[in-house]
């Protein structure tokens, strides 16, 4: 049996490894075929398909997992994009209005870490991101390597976590637009790894039949981090919205040391065959 993995993250944004080091390594771990999605960007993309080539060793799924606003939910809800048109105009200026307010957003937190003492520059922040999207993650890597603080950890306790004196929040889609954006830019829009958003049944239900409402057409059912009982449920959701089952290791690199390209934790197999009815709601989205 073949395996994927439809959710893997690059130095594009959060990731410690590059796109064509994921492809190698997903060559290597034999898997038919990855997505990657990185947040809120697709740089990642290219370069991978430049490297593989002529080659026909892994299909490469183009993809993105932006992060989206809730109004009833403290979490951020992710929202995966899969077999999406990177070339699509609409797509690309939705993109860029994220840069932009990134962008925004990051002058805003080193003039606040610069009134606590901390004097970063943002050529500090970039050093530490391999070009990719500037997170909180890099500046809390430039925070240590000035000597500011002695780990990540202490970065986000003390200054640029949320509700830190240095935290700034940024913008993010609300999850229709999210959706939309994806639709119109032929992809599938799946909801990513539900369970992390500690909501009970009720809540959940309530929250995909909202999704859908807006044009959701999948759900993250195989995941890192679950467990039987919710590989179950979440099965039974699909069934009762009519939504496909996508599944990915949300692979970081050293970012997130235990979840292993394809295999999650270890035992974590997404076969193939999940694949399909995804890639026929592409090709129909496309039409």
């Amino acid at each position: 049996m073949s395996y994927i993995d439809l959710h893997t993250h690059t130095t594009a944004s959060d990731g410690t490894i590059s796109p064509e080091e994921l492809i190698e390594y997903a060559i290597k771990k034999n898997l038919a075929a990855i997505a990657i999605t990185d947040h809120d960007t697709i740089d990642g993309i290219e370069p991978a398909r430049n490297h593989l080539g002529d080659s026909n060793a892994i299909e490469i799924i183009s993809g993105i997992e932006f992060s989206t606003s809730s109004l009833y939910l403290k979490n951020d809800i992710h929202i995966l994009g899969l077999y999406i048109d990177e070339k699509n105009s609409d797509f690309i200026h939705s993109l860029k209005s994220i840069v932009d307010s990134r962008n925004i957003r990051n002058e805003k937190m080193l003039e606040k870490l610069k009134e606590l003492g901390i004097k970063l520059s943002i050529e500090d922040v970039i050093k530490t991101s391999s070009g990719g999207i500037i997170t909180r993650a890099h500046f809390s890597k430039a925070m240590v390597e000035k000597g500011y603080v002695i780990n990540n950890n202490e970065a986000f306790t003390k200054y640029i976590g949320n509700g830190c004196p240095a935290f700034v929040p940024r913008y993010k889609l609300p999850p229709d637009k999210a959706i939309k954006t994806i639709r119109n830019a032929g992809g599938v829009a799946v909801l990513a790894h539900p369970t992390l958003y500690h909501l009970n049944l009720r809540e959940l239900d309530a929250l995909i039949a909202e999704l859908c409402e807006y044009g959701l057409q999948g759900i993250e059912g195989l995941y890192s981090l679950y467990n039987r009982s919710e590989i179950s449920y979440l099965a039974d959701f699909a069934a009762q919205y009519n939504l496909v089952i996508a599944g990915g290791s949300d692979f970081h690199g050293a970012n997130k040391s235990n979840i292993d390209l394809g295999t999650g934790r270890g035992t974590l197999k997404i076969p193939y065959e999940l694949l399909e009815p995804i890639k026929a709601l592409a090709i129909q989205n496309k039409k």
